[in-house]
């Protein structure tokens, strides 16, 4: 029988990532919103929003918080991403670095499991620079519209850009284990 895992969040392309990258697991979307504490630490907002999970589905489950952050405006906007799109958006953020030639950004993310007695921890860092424009191309595992102007290391294209043969080359060659994937080998091992 395939292990389940119930991932709680109202964010569609993380669904779609989990499921692409969690190929020995079926992932169980449970579409709630929860609500995140304000704060610099992704950590902290994961843990929080995974005992708000759990108190909804009363089921071991997953919730994930990523924040981004761009070298040369000192880490901005680090957790706060949504109040980030939802002032001055991703236009915004690209007219703070017209000018700039530092366009070096980091998504870090981390992946909150918890059982109701057990809670584990899952991070990663993805590493890249920004687009000078904005470049679309919907797809269904966008997360973010930081995806529009988030190239990763080794990629010319942005996130929002890549097609299947790209995230296959992305999950394979061009980054550590994302905190899904981590999250996927403990469970393997966790949950005989």
């Amino acid at each position: 029988m395939m292990k389940e895992i119930i991932f709680v969040t109202t964010n569609k392309g993380k669904i779609a990532s989990a499921q692409r990258e969690l190929k020995n697991m079926k992932v169980l979307p449970y579409n709630a919103e929860l609500i995140e504490p304000r704060g610099d630490d992704i950590k902290e907002i994961a843990k929080q929003k995974v005992l708000q999970a759990y108190k909804i589905v009363e089921k071991p489950c997953i919730a994930l918080d990523s924040g981004f952050f761009v070298e040369a405006l000192n880490g901005f906007p680090k957790a706060y991403v949504n109040h980030m799109l939802e002032t001055i958006g991703i236009e915004g953020l690209l007219k703070l670095m017209d000018k700039v030639e530092n366009r070096k950004c980091t998504f870090k993310s981390c992946l909150a499991y918890y059982d109701g007695t057990n809670m584990e921890f899952f991070e990663s860092n993805d590493h890249g620079t920004l687009a000078h424009s904005i470049r679309e191309n919907e797809n269904n595992e966008k997360w973010s519209n930081l995806w529009y102007i988030f190239k990763p290391k080794g990629f010319l294209k942005t996130l929002a850009e890549f097609n299947e043969e790209d995230f296959l080359r992305y999950d394979n060659n061009s980054k550590d284990d994302t905190c899904i994937k981590k999250f996927g080998n403990w469970y393997d091992t966790y949950c005989k």
